[in-house]
C-alpha cells in the first residue's frame, strides 16, 4: 500500500467530512424592526384595505336606500282647514302655511346671524360636518348624563328635514351625513342657507321664514327687526314648544338666549342685545278676517273637526255658528269690564260665552288676551259656580212637588258638622222659595237640597249637561263643585229652549274643497229633559233675580232671567242669564285663584252681561221668555242624556 503523505511537521491533515462544508456567517436582516413588526404592518395594511372595502360597501348600501334627492324642490303639505263664520266670512285658516322663497341675501343680516349664532356658528368653515361641534356636544352630554346638546350642522338639519324622517337610528344618521355631504358638493354655502331658511318648520303650521314672519308678525321676512329675528331663530330648536302663539313668554325667553349667543359670536354688541330685550317681539293681531279674541273659538272648533270629518278628508271648509257682530260685542264687553272696574278690584281675567237657545255658540271670549294666553277660560277652566248652581237645587225641588211660593225658614243650621252662612251674615226668617232664590239665601238652598236629596240635585245637574265630578256633600247646594262656563251656560239654555236638552256646539257644516258635504248638523236629538210645569216656575223665579234680587245690575229693557254666583272669598264671580233668543254666561276671576276685592256675581259680571246683551239685542223688540201656549207632550229623560254624537252624516250631500 502506498503510504499517505503527511503534512509538514509530520501532522496528519483533517479532511472535511462529507456533507459538512463550512457555512457562511448569517448576516443581519435588512428589514427594519425585525420580522414581527413587518408582519404586524402587513396585517394592519390588510385590515385597512378590507375595512375600506367594508366601509365602501356600507356607504353604498345606505346610499342605495336614500330617498330621491330630486325632491328638494317638492313640498309635502298637510290638509288645510278653513273656518267660516255664520255669515260666510272667513274666520281663520289652519294647516301648513307656505310663502314664496326669499334668497338669504335679501333677508336682514340680523336674521341670518341669529340663525347661525344659535344653530351653527362654524357654518361657513366646515364641510357639512363639524367634528369640533360633535366633540363639544359629546362632552357636554356625558357630563350631564343626558342629551343636552346636538352636534348637527345646519346642512345636516336641512338633510334631515327635507329628505329624511325624524327617527333616531344609526341608519338614519348615516344617511343624514351622506345627504349633507352631497348638499355641500351640490350647492354653495349661501344657497344651502337660503334653502334651509325657506324650508325649515317654524311652528304654527308655518314652513319657511317668509311664512313664519307673516304668521307671527304680519310682515315680510325682509323687514324683520332684531328682536323678531331672534325669536324666529329660537323656534328652530323646538318649533311647537317655543311658538309664540302657544306660549309667548317662553318664546321671548328663548329669544333672549339667541341674543346672548349673537353677542358671544360677535354678531351684535351687548348694547344692541339689551335694546332688543327691552322691547321683545310680540304676535301681531290675526288678519284672517276675525279678531284675535275669536281665536279661542277657532281653536275650540279645530279640536272637533277631525272627529266629524274623519281621516283622509283633505282640505275642508267648516261653516261655524259664530256671529261676528255678537263676537265683537262680547270682546268689547270683556275689555270694558277688565280695564275699568276689573282693574280696580283685582280681576285680571274674564270669559263670556253666548248661545242660541238650541246651544249654537254665537260668541266666545276665552280671556282678556289670546296673544298672551291661549288657555280658554270659557271651555277649559273648571271653577266653583257658587250660587249660580242653585238652579239645580230649586229645579229639583220643583220637580219633587214643591212650589215657588212654598215657605222655608232662613235661619242658622248645621249639617254634618258644616254650618253655611248667608253672604251678609243676616237671616230673613220664613221666606218663599222665590224670595230665597232672588236674594240668594244660602241656608234656604241647603235646607231645600237636604229635603229633596243631594243625589237628586246632582242627577238633575247631570241631566242638564254638567259632566264634571260633583261632590254630593252638603256644600253641593252652594256650588262647591267645579264646573266649566260652557256647560253651566248650556244648562241654563235648556230653560230658554223650552226644556229641550242642550249641548253647546259650534259646527254647522263641513265640506270638502270641491263642495261635497262631509257633515251637516241636524239637531242633537236629546229631547225633553225638563217638564213644562217646573220649567215655567223656574223661569219665573229666575226672572225675579233680575227684577228684584241680586241680579238687578243686569236689568235690561227686554224680559230676562238669570242668576248670580260668587265663590268663597270672591275668587270667582258669575252671571248666567237669558232672554227669549239668547243665552249668555260670564265668569270673572284670576287664573291663580287669587281673591278679588269684593267682586260678586251681582256686580261686575252682571254689569258686563248687561253691556253685552244691550249691544246684542239692540233694535230687537221685547219678547216674552216663554210662549203662553203649552209645550207639546214629550217623554222626559230620567237619566243623564247621552253625550253629543261624534257626527251626524248627511248622506244626501255626498
Amino acid at each position: 500500500m502506498t503510504r499517505k503523505s503527511r503534512g509538514a511537521g509530520g501532522e496528519k491533515k483533517k479532511q472535511p467530512r462529507k456533507g459538512s462544508a463550512k457555512r457562511p456567517a448569517r448576516q443581519p436582516s435588512a428589514r427594519p424592526g425585525g420580522g414581527w413588526l413587518g408582519r404586524a404592518f402587513k396585517w394592519l395594511l390588510i385590515l385597512v384595505i378590507w375595512g375600506g372595502v367594508a366601509g365602501a360597501a356600507l356607504v353604498a348600501w345606505y346610499a342605495y336606500d336614500l330617498p330621491d334627492l330630486r325632491r328638494l324642490g317638492e313640498r309635502q303639505r298637510a290638509p288645510s282647514v278653513t273656518l267660516l263664520a255664520a255669515d260666510g266670512t272667513t274666520l281663520a285658516r289652519f294647516g301648513d302655511l307656505y310663502a314664496a322663497p326669499v334668497p338669504a341675501a335679501e333677508l336682514p343680516a340680523a336674521l341670518r346671524d341669529a340663525v347661525l349664532a344659535i344653530e351653527d356658528r362654524r357654518f361657513y368653515s366646515h364641510f357639512g360636518l363639524d367634528p369640533l361641534a360633535l366633540i363639544r356636544a359629546s362632552v357636554a352630554n356625558l357630563r350631564a348624563g343626558r342629551v343636552v346638546q346636538g352636534g348637527s350642522t345646519l346642512t345636516q338639519q336641512l338633510a334631515k328635514n327635507v329628505f329624511l324622517t325624524p327617527e333616531r337610528t344609526f341608519k338614519r344618521k348615516i344617511q343624514e351625513v351622506l345627504v349633507a355631504l352631497w348638499l355641500e358638493q351640490k350647492f354653495t354655502k349661501d344657497e344651502i342657507l337660503s334653502i334651509y331658511l325657506n324650508r325649515v318648520y317654524f311652528g304654527a303650521g308655518a314652513y319657511g321664514v317668509e311664512a313664519a314672519a307673516r304668521r307671527y308678525f304680519a310682515k315680510s321676512a325682509r323687514r324683520l327687526t332684531l328682536a323678531q329675528s331672534a325669536m324666529l331663530a329660537g323656534l328652530l330648536k323646538a318649533p311647537t314648544r317655543y311658538a309664540p302663539t302657544r306660549d309667548l313668554a317662553r318664546a321671548q325667553a328663548r329669544a333672549r338666549q339667541v341674543l346672548d349667543a349673537m353677542v358671544a359670536a360677535g354678531y351684535i354688541t351687548e348694547k344692541q342685545a339689551k335694546a332688543a330685550k327691552r322691547k321683545p317681539a310680540v304676535v301681531a293681531p290675526s288678519r284672517a278676517g276675525a279678531s284675535a279674541g275669536a281665536r279661542y273659538f277657532a281653536d275650540w272648533i279645530l279640536d272637533r273637526v277631525a272627529r266629524y270629518a274623519g281621516p283622509g278628508a283633505g282640505d275642508v271648509v267648516v261653516v261655524t255658528t259664530l256671529d261676528p257682530a255678537l263676537q265683537g260685542a262680547a270682546e268689547e264687553a270683556v275689555a270694558w269690564g277688565l280695564r275699568g272696574e276689573g282693574k280696580r278690584r283685582g280681576a285680571r281675567q274674564a270669559a263670556l260665552i253666548a248661545l242660541a237657545p238650541d246651544g249654537a255658540v254665537e260668541a266666545m271670549v276665552g280671556g282678556r288676551d289670546y296673544g298672551a294666553s291661549q288657555f280658554n277660560r270659557a271651555t277649559q277652566a273648571l271653577r266653583q259656580p257658587g250660587s249660580a248652581f242653585k238652579l239645580f237645587v230649586y229645579l229639583a225641588a220643583l220637580e219633587a212637588g214643591m212650589r215657588a211660593d212654598d215657605v222655608v225658614e232662613d235661619a242658622p243650621l248645621t249639617v254634618d258638622g258644616w254650618t253655611p252662612r248667608n253672604y251678609d251674615g243676616r237671616y230673613a226668617g220664613p221666606v218663599t222659595l222665590r224670595r230665597a232664590l232672588a236674594r240668594s239665601l244660602n241656608t234656604v238652598a241647603v235646607r231645600v237640597s237636604e229635603r229633596v236629596g243631594r243625589g237628586r240635585v246632582a242627577a238633575l245637574a247631570r241631566r242638564l249637561g254638567i259632566t264634571t265630578s260633583l261632590r254630593e256633600d252638603p256644600s253641593l247646594a252652594l256650588g262647591a263643585s267645579e264646573v266649566s262656563l260652557i256647560e253651566l251656560t248650556a244648562a241654563y239654555a235648556t230653560l230658554a229652549n223650552r226644556g229641550e236638552g242642550v249641548w253647546a256646539y259650534g259646527i254647522g257644516e263641513i265640506r270638502r274643497a270641491d263642495g261635497s258635504v262631509l257633515y251637516r248638523r241636524r239637531g242633537s236629538g236629546l229631547g225633553r229633559v225638563v217638564a213644562e210645569k217646573p220649567l215655567r216656575q223656574m223661569v219665573d223665579m229666575l226672572a225675579g233675580v233680575i227684577t228684584e234680587g241680586t241680579g238687578r245690575a243686569a236689568r235690561i229693557p227686554w224680559p230676562a232671567a238669570g242668576k248670580t254666583g260668587t265663590s268663597q272669598d270672591s275668587r270667582d264671580a258669575w252671571f248666567i242669564g237669558f232672554t227669549r233668543g239668547l243665552v249668555a254666561g260670564v265668569w270673572v276671576g284670576n287664573d291663580d285663584g287669587a281673591p278679588m276685592k269684593g267682586v260678586t256675581g251681582g256686580g261686575l259680571p252682571a254689569r258686563l252681561w248687561k253691556r253685552f246683551m244691550g249691544a246684542a239685542l239692540a233694535g230687537s223688540p221685547p219678547r216674552p221668555l216663554l210662549d203662553p201656549a203649552p209645550f207639546p207632550d214629550a217623554p222626559l229623560w230620567s237619566e243623564p242624556p247621552p253625550p253629543p254624537p261624534s257626527a251626524v252624516i248627511d248622506d244626501s250631500g255626498r
